[in-house]
C-alpha cells in the first residue's frame, strides 16, 4: 500500500470528529504516529482535507505554532457504500485469513538485521537456531533496546 505524504496548508484543512474507527484508520493512526506532528487527512471534493486523525495535532499546530503548513498523509482509499461494500467485505474475508498468516517486518527491524549480519561475520558460524534467536532481538528491537539501557542505568549505578 503507497502512502502519500505532503505538506497541506492548514487553512485547507478542517477538523473532523465524526470519523468510524475501521480497520484502516487504525492502520492510518498506527502510521502517523510515526511523525510528532502528522495528520492523516482525506481529500474531499471542494479540493480540501479532513482530518482522519490528529485533531489534537492540529489544534497544536493552530494555537501554538506559527507555522501554515502541516505535514499531512493523504488517505487515497476509496471508501465504499452499500452493496460494493457488503461484497468486497465477503471477498475480503479470505485476504484477512491470508494477511494474519504472513508476518509483518518493519523497516526499522530490517535495517537492524541488514547492518548487523554486515558488521559481525561470526553470525554465519551460528546453528540455525541460534541465528533465529539472535534474529529475533531484532525483532522485538524496543524491548531489547530497554533492557539494555536498564542493565546500562544500573551499570553506571553500581559503578559509583
Amino acid at each position: 500500500m503507497k502512502l502519500n505524504v505532503q505538506y497541506i496548508h492548514l487553512s485547507k484543512i478542517k477538523p473532523d470528529y465524526s470519523i468510524k474507527l475501521t480497520n484502516h484508520v487504525k492502520m492510518l493512526k498506527n502510521r502517523m504516529w510515526d511523525s510528532m506532528h502528522m495528520l492523516v487527512v482525506k481529500k474531499d471534493k471542494k479540493n480540501e482535507f479532513s482530518i482522519i486523525s490528529g485533531n489534537d495535532r492540529y489544534e497544536y499546530l493552530k494555537k501554538h505554532t506559527k507555522t501554515n503548513y502541516a505535514l499531512c498523509m493523504i488517505d487515497e482509499h476509496p471508501t465504499k457504500t452499500g452493496i460494493k461494500n457488503w461484497l468486497q467485505r465477503m471477498k475480503g474475508i479470505k485476504k484477512k485469513e491470508q494477511e494474519k498468516n504472513e508476518s509483518k517486518v518493519s523497516q526499522t527491524t530490517l535495517s537492524i538485521i541488514k547492518c548487523f549480519v554486515k558488521e559481525e561475520p561470526r553470525y554465519h558460524d551460528l546453528s540455525l537456531s541460534k541465528r533465529l534467536k539472535v534474529l529475533l532481538l531484532a525483532v522485538r528491537y524496543k524491548k531489547t533496546v530497554i533492557g539494555s539501557m536498564k542493565a546500562k542505568v544500573d551499570d553506571l549505578i553500581n559503578n559509583n
